[in-house]
């Protein structure tokens, strides 16, 4: 029997690259309103990107920089000419995108070995470690990225920027009557998500050691949706809580197997459940687990800037006669 902890542990890096992936999504959907069901195609491009660059021989953590960038280009090229088109041609042409993407790389051997894949080598090159280790390792990395995406989006969403983004959400005629550019907005969030979506790309594929085109299957879009309406809309601690979730429920039905007799293969069995906690959330609650927070009508950071403004002020004896 195999050690439980480094299961526990795999568990926990692949909650964790998907966390970042649905914050991404987020950002788009939860606060835009951008209906992106290509994600599993910008996915594969940032763990091809990193593939490619690293076998090339660039030192790291050059790699991992390409993937974010030539996600963000191809996002943005491939989005701008579907942005103006309603949510549900949108997201038709996006999950035609992502198809094309797929069977592009499948079939050029050229580009990256076809269906035989591409190794990616890891951004933890320590010798000499045990395997538990080498997980802890890659835990502190994912997570420290995970946490830095997360603290972007925060910054995103609860910024004057991000009321903007509300505002296109709730009604883009509005936003244009204000006279916010609606397109340029929604161009920039795909680019910072598609970003963000390439960098867990270039994760997945460093962890990994291997990729091929079978894992990026439109399957793995879906997953993600999963995540963000679970865990709430507009909500990013919810998407990081949605992947805890969509991750346990893949993992306890694949050990089930092992301690109880099934009637249904353990795979049915997760998306039998995870599709009932569907329905009854859009039931019974369709803003998430976690509903969207309240708009703060300030910067997040603004109260501790005032504060430290007035330390300074006390300091040069100017006391509470401080200007706004």
């Amino acid at each position: 029997m195999g050690d439980p902890l480094v299961y526990v542990l795999d568990g926990l890096a692949y909650t964790g690259l998907f966390g970042i992936v649905a914050i991404s999504l987020n950002l788009e959907y939860g606060f835009t309103n951008i209906a992106n069901f290509g994600k599993a195609a910008f996915f594969m491009v940032g763990a091809y990107a990193y593939a490619i660059a690293a076998g090339a021989g660039l030192p790291q953590p050059i790699p991992l920089l390409l993937s974010m960038i030539v996600t963000a280009m191809v996002g943005l090229i491939a989005c701008l000419p579907a942005l103006r088109l309603r949510e549900d041609y949108l997201a038709i042409s996006l999950i035609a995108l992502g198809e094309i993407i797929r069977l592009i790389i499948k079939n050029e051997e050229w580009i990256a070995g076809g269906v035989w894949g591409i190794s990616a080598p890891s951004l933890v090159t320590i010798t000499a470690l045990s395997h538990r280790t080498y997980l802890y390792l890659q835990l502190a990395l994912i997570y420290g990225l995970l946490l830095v995406c997360y603290l972007i989006s925060q910054l995103v969403a609860y910024s004057p920027y991000g009321r903007v983004l509300r505002t296109i959400r709730e009604d883009e005629v509005l936003a244009y009557t204000l006279g916010k550019n609606v397109f340029m907005y929604k161009a920039q969030i795909v680019a910072l998500s598609s970003a963000m979506t390439g960098l867990s790309g270039g994760l997945y594929a460093q962890y990994r050691n291997f990729i091929n085109p079978f894992t990026f299957d439109p399957l793995m879009t879906f997953t993600i949706w999963i995540m963000v309406i679970l865990g709430g809309p507009a909500n990013n601690t919810g998407a990081i809580l949605g992947s805890f979730m969509v991750e346990f429920f893949e993992r306890a039905t694949r050990m089930a197997k092992d301690y109880l007799s099934l009637p249904v293969d353990p795979n049915n069995l997760r998306v039998i459940l995870i599709g009932l906690l569907i329905i009854l959330m859009v039931a019974y609650r369709p803003q998430g687990i976690l509903k969207e927070s309240p708009v703060r009508w300030r910067f997040p950071l603004s109260g501790y800037l005032k504060h430290i403004k007035l330390g300074m002020n006390l300091r040069r004896g100017r006391g509470w006669h401080m200007r706004s």
